[in-house]
C-alpha cells in the first residue's frame, strides 16, 4: 500500500483516540470550568463512546452504496464543525451534546479505512496494515496528553478543541486531495433499504460477530483505562496534570511495539493464531493488575507494570481481530467494517461507564472492569475457535 495512502488513513483511524487522548487531563480543569465533578465530566467521554457506536452504522452502508470518498469527507467535516463547537461550549450540557456530534462525524474515518485496507489486501496482508496504523494511531496517545497537559496549563482547555479544529481541516483537505476511491467502479452498488438486512446476515455470522466481540471487549479494557486513569493518576496518586501523558505514553509506547511486533508474526502464523495466544496474556495481567489494586490500594508503581502488559497486548489484538472480522466480507466490506466498530464501541462506552458508575475513590474499579473484560475476551475466543471449526474455517 503507498505510504501516502497508509498515513492518511491512519490519520483517519487516529480521529478517535485522539478526540479522546487529547483532553483527558482537562477533565480536573473542565468539573472546575462547569462547577460540578469528575464523574460528570465522564459523561463527555461516554457521549463520545456512544457517537462512535450509533454512526458507524450509518457510515457503513453508505460507503457500500456511494464509494469510500464521499461518506468519509462528510464525516471530516462534520468532526471540524463539532470540535469548533466543544471550544466555545458554555456549559457542560452543551459539550456533551458537541462531543456526540464530534463522534458522528469522527467514526466516518474509521469505517472507511478499514473498508479501504479491505479493499486492497489479503487477510494476511490486512493484519499487517492494521498493525501499521497502530503505529500511525499510537502516536496520539503518547503525544495528545503530554500536547494537552501543556496547553491546559498555558492556553486552557478550549485550546485543545481548536487544535483538534485545526488537525480536522488539514486531514479534510488531504482526503478530497489525495485519498482514492476504492471501491471497484463495476462492484455492485448495495442498496440502503438493504442494509438492515446484511447487518443481520452479520450478525449470524458467528466467526465475525466472535472476533468482534473479542477485540470489542480488548478495547473496552482500553477504554476502562482511558476513562479511569486521569481520576487514578491525577487525583489518586496525586500525578501534576503535566506528568500525566508520560504514563499514559509509556503504556501507549508498549502498545505500538506489540504492533508492530504483530507485523512480523502474522506471517508466520496468520493472525487467529496470535489472537487467541494473546488473550490469555491480556487476562493474565487484567488478573494481576486486580490484584494488585486490591492488595496494595496505595501504591502506583506495583499497578503500572500490569496495566502496562494489559495495554500492550492490545497492539497483537487489535489488528488481528479486526483482521479476522473482515476477511471474507468482499463488497459488504462497508457495512462489515461499521458493524465491527460498533459493537466494539458500543461495549467501550458501557465499560467506561461502569468505571464511573462503581467510582469509589480508589483503583479498584478500574481493575475490575479490564479484568473482567478479559474473562470475557477469553471466553468469546474460545467460542469463536469453536464456530470456526464448525463452519471449516482452517483459522
Amino acid at each position: 500500500m503507498p505510504l501516502r495512502i497508509l498515513l492518511i488513513l491512519g490519520a483517519l483511524s487516529a480521529f478517535g483516540p485522539l478526540a479522546i487522548d487529547f483532553y483527558l487531563p482537562s477533565f480536573p480543569a473542565l468539573a472546575r470550568a462547569f462547577a460540578t465533578d469528575v464523574e460528570h465530566v465522564q459523561l463527555t467521554l461516554a457521549a463520545y463512546f456512544a457517537g462512535l457506536a450509533i454512526g458507524q452504522l450509518l457510515y457503513g452502508p453508505l460507503a457500500d452504496r456511494f464509494g469510500r470518498r464521499g461518506p468519509v469527507l462528510a464525516g471530516v467535516l462534520l468532526f471540524t464543525l463539532a470540535s469548533l463547537a466543544c471550544a466555545v461550549a458554555p456549559s457542560l450540557e452543551w459539550l456533551i451534546a458537541a462531543r456526540f456530534v464530534q463522534a458522528l462525524g469522527g467514526c466516518a474515518g474509521m469505517v472507511v479505512s478499514r473498508a479501504v485496507v479491505r479493499d486492497l489486501c489479503d487477510p494476511i496482508t490486512s493484519a499487517k496494515v492494521f498493525s501499521q496504523l497502530m503505529l500511525v494511531m499510537g502516536l496520539a496517545p503518547i503525544l495528545a496528553p503530554l500536547a494537552g497537559g501543556l496547553l491546559l496549563s498555558s492556553l486552557g482547555w478550549p485550546s485543545i478543541f481548536v487544535c483538534l479544529t485545526l488537525f480536522s481541516a488539514v486531514c479534510l483537505v488531504a482526503v478530497a486531495w489525495w485519498l482514492p476511491e476504492t471501491l471497484a467502479a463495476d462492484a455492485p452498488k448495495a442498496p440502503l433499504r438493504g442494509a438492515l438486512g446484511e447487518y443481520r446476515r452479520l450478525f449470524g455470522d458467528l466467526p465475525f460477530l466472535g472476533h468482534a466481540l473479542t477485540g470489542g471487549l480488548a478495547i473496552a479494557g482500553m477504554f476502562a483505562y482511558i476513562a479511569g486513569s486521569p481520576f487514578v493518576f491525577i487525583e489518586l496518586y496525586g500525578v501534576p496534570a503535566e506528568h500525566y501523558g508520560w504514563l499514559f505514553g509509556s503504556n501507549a509506547l508498549g502498545f505500538i511495539l506489540a504492533a508492530q511486533l504483530n507485523a512480523w508474526l502474522v506471517v508466520r502464523h496468520g493472525p487467529g493464531y496470535w489472537l487467541r495466544r494473546t488473550v490469555w496474556f491480556y487476562l493474565a495481567c487484567g488478573v494481576a493488575l486486580l490484584a494488585v489494586a486490591l492488595v496494595r490500594p496505595m501504591a502506583l508503581w506495583p499497578l503500572l507494570l500490569p496495566l502496562f502488559g494489559c495495554i500492550a497486548s492490545l497492539g497483537i489484538l487489535l489488528p488481528n481481530a479486526s483482521a479476522c472480522a473482515m476477511a471474507g466480507q468482499g463488497r459488504h466490506a462497508g457495512s462489515a467494517s461499521a458493524l465491527l466498530g460498533s459493537v466494539q464501541f458500543a461495549i467501550a462506552a458501557s465499560a467506561a461507564a461502569l468505571v464511573g458508575a462503581l467510582h469509589d475513590g480508589s483503583a479498584w474499579p478500574m481493575a475490575l472492569v479490564i479484568c473482567g473484560c478479559g474473562v470475557l475476551a477469553v471466553l468469546f475466543s474460545r467460542v469463536t475457535r469453536w464456530a470456526e471449526r464448525r463452519a471449516g474455517h482452517p483459522g
